[in-house]
């Protein structure tokens, strides 16, 4: 019974050693990974608009000033960055952002065209509730001629495409598709001040957006496809022309 009763206690001990740190663990990590995101989201926005440019040093200190965000969340940031290919670590050397390749255009968009056009199907499939205001949002945004400059399409187009993600409701799709969106996003802003087309490219999204709400998954799948392989062809024809 003895031999029992100290079994009994050293479990208990056990125990009580495992709640006590595991409610440090469930609360750090939380603020932690809204750090995380955060730096993620703010170091990805400066890329994707060329703040950072193309083949420039990472330049941690400086960002943990900028940003006002601490050494480790502004180190995973960069890990994730890496893996969805916008910076790249060089031994020795550094991180850097990585370069902007118009080879790569073709390459995105072949993977675009497709996965943009499935998740179109499904939003106008799938459409309801809070995404269904968000679409109807934009949509008179855009009959109503909101955005004024290149620069606010620019975001207007982000939009749009990161909500009909989000009605798609597939988180693997959603994730997948934010990753090629931003690698074609820099390859938007090179040209964005120039003679660039954008507002009609754009206005595409009208079709696009009355078609989800129709739920006419056909239609709006083959609109998104349009729209997408029309982006390419426009930054195309301004860098050939540069």
């Amino acid at each position: 019974m003895a031999s029992q009763v100290r079994l009994d206690r050293r479990v208990t001990t056990s125990q009580v050693d495992d709640v006590t740190p595991s409610i440090a663990v469930v609360e750090a990590p939380e603020a932690a990974r809204s750090q995380s995101e955060a730096a993620y989201m703010r170091i990805r926005d400066r890329i994707v608009c060329l703040d950072m440019a193309p083949g420039s040093v990472v330049n941690e200190s400086r960002l943990r000033e900028v940003l006002e965000i601490g050494r480790t969340p502004i180190r995973e940031a960069l890990q994730r960055l890496a893996l969805e290919n916008l910076v790249k670590s060089v031994p020795h050397r550094g991180t850097f952002v990585t370069d902007v390749n118009i080879t790569d255009l073709a390459r995105i968009t072949e993977v675009r065209v497709v996965l943009e056009g499935h998740a179109a199907r499904l939003a106008a499939e799938r459409l309801a509730g809070q995404d269904r205001v968000s679409v109807q949002e934009l949509l008179a945004n855009l009959e109503g001629g909101g955005a004024t400059n290149q620069r606010e399409l620019m975001r207007l187009d982000q939009r749009i495409h990161r909500q009909i993600y989000r009605a798609a409701r597939n988180s693997f799709l959603e994730s997948t598709l934010e990753r090629y969106l931003n690698l074609s996003l820099r390859l938007w802003y090179l040209v964005v001040d120039r003679e660039v087309r954008l507002r009609e490219a754009v206005a595409e999204h009208v079709e696009l957006l009355r078609a989800v709400l129709a739920g006419e998954g056909s239609l709006a799948e083959d609109s998104m496809r349009r729209h997408v392989t029309g982006f390419e062809r426009e930054i195309r024809r301004v860098l050939v022309e540069r």
